[in-house]
């Protein structure tokens, strides 16, 4: 049998104390592009993709699939259905993080059909595939004849004691102050995604300086594997703008669009601008139809060109705000009145509904996948309703988008939450964006705080957030703050800070344009403090600190500690002594592995009820102590009495009365009720009992000490008949 060979090719560097490595050659080969990034034991395949160019579109199809099969961890997937389903919520982050760096560095005008796949095919639990995954896709697409021309690395930035580490283990991650992912090229960056502890804004450049001194390594590694194997790139077909058709549109359309980019109401606005566009298209294709297209993209290049030339010409924005400035706000808590807490906080014409929902642990999810389970006492949800930009549009379920928003609000947040000590509930955050102009995700933010503190979670400190834009021409530029729809749609970044006033809690970047320096980092982290400042001294003349009591409509919940030896006690047999106490106070109960139990109530009455019943349980015996007991069973040695609910104490022969007890069952019968005394509390748990000890002494004999048995006279043989006295002389 002839034995097929490979003969794959391989690069490797090292990065953060471990080597990473792409190669290609060995698996998928029949793709465009393909190669497994390794560091440590972790191992990402991906593959790209591609079809021929689609006529008459205006969008690049890009679609980027990242999964993360268990296999990879050695586990098989849980529940009655055996393989995985649709993509997680960390597989939809992932691919948003490997979409959103190399999307704007596409060569222009090509928009054929593109699919990015990534699987992590092994997992060692200690490198994390998605930086990985990034790298990979780059790679992949840099080896194709896609046309993708600029590598792109990705990189995880930790901070441990205050120095910076690249890729950090998981472990490391778990004792990191910062948890910065940054993409770029080896001239800028173009992707940040970033959760902190109050980092403050000079740490946090320096951080993103370390990244893109990483990034740099990783890009030289990809043009030294596409120098061994890549292959010749395919030509973008760049359409051309007929200058002369855009300078007649322009002489004809620009001063009438300036004055609808201008309007103050964005709905008004919008529609006026649909209006021109109509007209512009009727009268430009009267006797030339086939230019339909032509004059629509001749139309939104003369609208682009306005709004930019209004920044950085003319030094305004479009709704007249100062470059620094916030829209104006307003304010309510507690809009909701059988909410937990809530908040509707608009600025400018972008609103969100906020609430908070304190729960119990029955209400904590459980999170399973290539990684160990855990617990999420904790989760954001972002909703982007059809009607907040006026659209007729059904609710199906959240999208990617909204996903990546919910979790940058939750990240936000996140580390301002009590220890989980100081808080017992489980807390679920829902923004439900009811108007839309840019930035909803900031006032998922800002409105989540104060939907937090209403309902009456005490944050350490209160969070907002800001997003900037940039309008740059590679020469000039101008940072904006709280930017709008208009802004965002045609600037050259999105970048989205939160924090405290203390420092930064989380950052998100996206940009249009090939990347962007420190210096516009620095100004825009600057810029985006002040704001943040602003917005918070705001929020603080409306509920400046966390409600003193929790929402009288939030669940009552006590947590205490049972001793081991009461936890199957108050579980019982089959679970059932724990659904009688379920059952008959309406409560819920939940024990950890520690003996942590949680009882969680509607009403503090109905914990009262459940807590008696486990307090009953758990009481333990009191030396000394008298009680009433039942006989439950009665042995050779003596009888077992319960003292307690699930306790029963020794009662040993001995110690039944102030005489001797031949047989137990002579004194005492299953069933009775006799009072007895706690004479001794073993070491492991055992209780010893006395009846004795409550019964006069027998005429003629001293009581004796606690739990000692009482002397008895000692019986005398009887003698035989004596023999004839022995003569002994």
């Amino acid at each position: 049998m002839s034995k097929l060979s490979f003969n794959p090719t391989r690069v490797s560097l090292d990065l953060g104390g471990t080597p990473i490595s792409i190669e290609t050659g060995r698996i998928a080969k029949q793709a465009a592009g393909s190669v497994i990034v390794q560091q440590g034991g972790t191992m990402v395949l991906v593959a790209v993709c591609h079809a021929a160019p689609r006529e008459g579109i205006d969008f690049f199809p890009l679609t980027v699939d990242y999964r993360e099969p268990v296999f990879a961890a050695g586990k098989i997937p849980g529940g009655f259905f055996k393989r995985e389903g649709k993509q997680t919520t960390k597989e939809t982050l992932v691919s948003r993080l490997i979409d959103r760096p190399l999307r704007p560095l596409f060569e222009e005008g090509y928009n054929g059909d593109t699919m990015i796949t990534a699987q992590v095919i092994s997992f060692d639990g200690d490198h994390q595939p998605d930086t990985l995954a990034i790298v990979g896709a780059s790679a992949a697409l840099i080896i194709s004849e896609i046309p993708f021309l600029n590598p792109v690395g990705g990189v995880r930035v930790g901070r441990l004691g205050g120095k910076l580490v690249a890729n950090p283990t998981v472990g490391q991650r778990h004792e990191s102050d910062l948890d910065l992912i940054v993409a770029g090229t080896e001239e800028a960056l173009v992707m940040v995604e970033c959760g902190a502890q109050e980092v403050v804004e000079a740490d946090m450049v320096a951080a993103l300086q370390f990244g893109h001194e990483q990034i740099q390594k990783l890009v030289k590694l990809q043009k030294d594997l596409q120098a061994k194997v890549g292959r010749p790139k395919l030509a973008a077909q760049k359409a051309e703008m007929d200058q002369a058709l855009y300078g007649q549109v322009a002489a004809k359309y620009a001063e009438p669009l300036m004055q609808a980019l201008t309007m103050k109401v964005k709905i008004e606005s919008y529609k006026q601008i649909d209006v021109l566009k109509k007209e512009a298209v009727a009268e430009f294709t009267a006797e030339t139809p086939e230019r339909k297209k032509a004059v629509t993209e001749c139309f939104d290049l003369l609208k682009e060109t306005l709004f930019r030339n209004c920044i950085l010409k003319q030094g305004v924005r479009l709704d007249g705000r100062a470059f620094d400035q916030i829209r104006p706000l307003n304010i309510e808590v507690g809009f909701l009145p059988a909410a937990h807490g809530s908040c509707l906080f608009t600025r400018g014409e972008t609103q969100a509904l906020v609430t908070a929902t304190l729960g119990t642990l029955d209400d904590v999810q459980y999170i399973d996948g290539i990684e160990e389970e855990y617990e999420k006492k904790f989760y954001l949800h972002y909703n982007f309703p059809g009607y907040s930009v006026g659209e007729c549009k059904p609710n199906r379920g959240p999208g990617r988008r909204e996903i990546g928003h919910g979790m940058l609000a939750e990240r936000s947040l996140m580390p301002m939450l009590p220890a989980p000590e100081d808080n017992p509930y489980t807390v679920r955050v829902v923004s439900d964006i009811t108007e839309s102009n840019g930035s909803s995700s900031m006032a998922t933010i800002c409105g989540g705080t104060l939907a937090l503190m209403d309902a009456g979670i005490q944050l350490r400190h209160p969070v907002a957030g800001v997003a900037m834009g940039l309008v740059s021409d590679g020469e000039k530029f101008v940072v904006l703050t709280d930017i709008a729809g208009q802004e965002d749609h045609y600037g050259d970044m999105d970048f989205k800070v939160a924090g405290t006033t203390q420092g930064i809690t989380a950052l998100q970047m996206d940009i249009k344009i090939g990347g962007i320096t420190t210096e516009i980092l620095t100004k825009a982290l600057d810029q985006a403090k002040k704001g943040r400042l602003h917005l918070l001294a705001s929020m603080g003349e409306v509920l400046e600190r966390p409600r003193v009591e929790i929402s009288a409509r939030a669940p009552r919940i006590v947590s205490i500690t049972l001793p081991k030896e009461k936890i199957r006690d108050v579980i019982g047999k089959g679970g059932a002594t724990i659904r009688s106490i379920i059952d008959a106070s309406g409560c819920s109960v939940n024990i950890d592995d520690n003996g942590i139990c949680q009882v969680a109530g509607p009403n503090q009455e109905k914990l009262d009820i459940a807590l008696r019943m486990i307090g009953e349980l758990i009481q333990t015996a009191e030396v000394g102590q008298t009680y009433l007991g039942k006989v439950a069973k009665v042995v050779e040695f003596g009888a077992f009495v319960t003292i307690l609910p699930g306790l029963d104490g020794l009662l040993h022969v001995s110690e039944m009365a102030p005489y001797r007890v031949k047989s137990p069952a002579d004194e005492v019968q299953e069933g009775q009720e006799i009072m007895v005394k706690c004479i001794g509390v073993e070491a492991n748990g055992k209780v010893r009992l006395s009846r004795k000890a409550l019964l006069p002494p027998a005429e003629g004999q001293e009581a004796p000490p606690e739990g000692e048995a009482p002397s008895e006279p000692r019986e005398r043989r009887p003698r035989g008949p004596r023999g004839p006295r022995r003569d002994r002389s």
